[in-house]
């Protein structure tokens, strides 16, 4: 590397001063040389790299909001992702006990616990997606609800059709309304 070029006319060890040129006039120093925080501004030019900075500082604070909402709508839409799919799993393990209806009491047992367990993810659905949602997915749960309450059949044909015709199609609105839902 070549060596620091540099002005001879510049005494970098002095600070600028007021000196009186040739005519007396009061002579002041060259623009570049007014130091404005240790920074040699240069005149104008100084003024336009501080807008510069404030303009690049604003984009830099603008784009860390718009990072920031975006992985906040991520977590939302996660969290929402995961509520619809205990909701589903819920109505899964309702719908498995409602179609292996039996007149027992560890049936009893488990259907009871699997629709507890559905009208709290129903609750939750209300909670994050609102009454839109909720609505569809209520009328799903009254639906296994009333499957699991319904009357046995002696030979079970008959009753199984009973329980696919009251369940179908309150879970197909459902399942339209959430995928309408998350768009």
């Amino acid at each position: 590397m070549g060596e620091r070029q540099t002005n001879p006319n510049i005494d970098v060890g002095r600070p600028a001063t007021v000196s009186p040129s040739a005519s007396g006039a009061t002579r002041l120093p060259p623009s570049w040389l007014i130091a404005s925080g240790g920074t040699a501004v240069l005149g104008k030019s100084g003024s336009l790299s501080y807008l510069a900075q404030l303009t690049t500082q604003r984009q830099v604070s603008r784009n860390e909001a718009n990072r920031h909402a975006k992985e906040l709508a991520e977590r939302r839409r996660a969290e929402r992702l995961e509520v619809l799919q205990e909701f589903i799993q819920a109505t899964q393990q309702a719908e498995r006990a409602a179609g292996e209806k039996e007149d027992s009491s560890e049936w009893w047992a488990a259907s009871e616990d699997a629709m507890d367990r559905l009208w709290v993810q129903g609750r939750m659905i209300y909670l994050l997606f609102g009454p839109s949602l909720y609505e569809p997915a209520h009328a799903y749960a009254r639906a296994l609800n009333q499957a699991m309450n319904r009357e046995m059949d002696p030979d079970g044909a008959a009753s199984r059709w009973a329980f696919i015709e009251v369940v179908d199609g309150p879970k197909i609105a459902f399942l339209a309304a959430a995928h309408t839902e998350l768009g």
